[in-house]
């Protein structure tokens, strides 16, 4: 339920979209993901999304979560990790991002810093098994209720949100829509240690059209994002981004050249997301010259002087724009 005046959320944007193109395509996954998760790749059209979100949600809800709970999410950067922050946003949840490299001290210190409900992770991720990290992480984190994961194998303990896609149920709780209210917490790193930053769903959504307006992502685009999605410029780079555009967002699981041209080529990707040295790499090998459909890299730097001291863009067919978040 969105209020009167209230500011969008993301969620409220995926509805947008929904109700005008259900059956348009909506989510693709890395044509690689079997080597990834051990899952085969998905593709979603807005309907299919939407019943997979819903699905989740009731199962944050039925798992009794209250509403504003933080959900932290361990997950490459697939389907799942998309659906998993709609669901949580629609059931009226909070979720935090955390990084794949971190593993069990650092989980530990970001589900202690922000008393984490619950966890998402996958089973296994690159061979290596994130859901033992979860549940020992778990264990050391009072505030942890619930931990849930994708995949197969998933030890004794943790629910599977396969199941619950499979089987799904329907959403009990009526959540007031509001953009002021927090979206997700990412982690800026301090002398001091991890900090959380809570992110309005305003704020991200400014971000996403600061990045659309600044590059001129088109209405309907196709945007194939490279970038891990475990911070504000992740997420705003190609959740935000997809949802203003309305179009298709395509996912390539960090990193391997080949693969990426080859869904670039392969789903007809018209925008490219990706880590500002990967996009100046990219363009020395001038891969835009051989993707046709490719026209438009957005390069996201670290550092504002990165941006002034680096070289020249050398593809033609392709417009670069830099970016600092």
């Amino acid at each position: 339920m969105t209020p009167p005046n209230a500011s969008p959320t993301l969620d409220a944007l995926f509805q947008r979209i929904l109700s005008r193109k259900p059956d348009a395509p909506a989510l693709l996954d890395p044509i690689n993901k079997q080597r990834i998760t051990g899952q085969p790749p998905k593709r979603l059209s807005y309907r299919e999304a939407d019943h997979a979100i819903s699905a989740l949600a009731a199962h944050f809800v039925e798992s009794g979560l209250p509403a504003n709970s933080i959900v932290a999410v361990q997950l490459p950067n697939t389907v799942e990790f998309a659906l998993t922050v709609l669901a949580a946003h629609r059931a009226g949840l909070v979720v935090a991002v955390l990084p794949l490299l971190w593993r069990q001290a650092e989980l530990v210190a970001a589900l202690n810093r922000t008393a984490a409900r619950a966890i998402v992770t996958s089973s296994r991720i690159d061979g290596v098994g994130y859901a033992d990290l979860a549940m020992n992480a778990a264990a050391e984190a009072f505030s942890i209720r619930h931990v849930c994961g994708f995949g197969d194998d998933l030890p004794d303990g943790m629910a599977s949100l396969d199941r619950a896609l499979a089987n799904p149920s329907l959403i009990t709780r009526t959540v007031i829509q509001d953009g002021r209210k927090a979206a997700m917490i990412s982690f800026d790193v301090t002398g001091e240690g991890f900090r959380p930053v809570p992110r309005a769903h305003f704020s991200l959504i400014a971000g996403g059209l600061a990045l659309s307006l600044e590059s001129d992502v088109p209405q309907g685009a196709t945007v194939m994002s490279a970038f891990a999605p475990t911070s504000f410029a992740g997420l705003t780079s190609s959740l935000v981004v997809w949802l203003l555009a309305g179009g298709t967002l395509a996912l390539h699981h960090p990193f391997d050249s080949d693969v990426l041209e080859q869904q670039i080529d392969q789903h007809q990707c018209d925008t490219l997301m990706a880590p500002a040295q990967l996009a100046m790499r990219l363009g020395e090998l001038d891969l835009a010259a051989r993707l046709p459909s490719l026209r438009n890299v957005i390069g996201l730097w670290r550092a504002p002087e990165q941006v002034a001291s680096s070289p020249a863009w050398p593809a033609q067919s392709a417009s670069l724009t830099d970016v600092y978040l």
